[in-house]
């Protein structure tokens, strides 16, 4: 898969959480639901469903967190990035 610069920054925020972050969480912050969902079928982040109780209410919640390979994505160099291009010397 190849990442545009929205992946990357979903990866790196959920590189930042180690716990990974609630759904809502994401979407607050202006992901969309396909962009995690393509995370997820691409194998480089996961989801989970946990339960959160606040006094008598039970709530349910989405988790992400980021895999393996999503960790590789990150840190490897972005290949849409075009190479620094050297100065050619100068004459003087």
């Amino acid at each position: 898969m190849r990442l545009c610069a929205d992946h990357r920054r979903a990866l790196a925020v959920l590189a930042g959480c180690p716990d990974g972050c609630t759904e809502a969480l994401l979407l607050a912050q202006g992901f969309t639901r396909g962009l995690i969902a393509e995370l997820i079928l691409a194998g480089l982040a996961r989801a989970s469903m946990v339960q959160a109780a606040a006094g008598k209410r039970v709530t349910h919640m989405r988790r992400i967190r980021i895999m393996g390979p999503g960790l590789v994505a990150l840190l490897a160099p972005d290949a849409t990035r075009r190479p620094a291009v050297p100065s050619s010397p100068r004459r003087t």
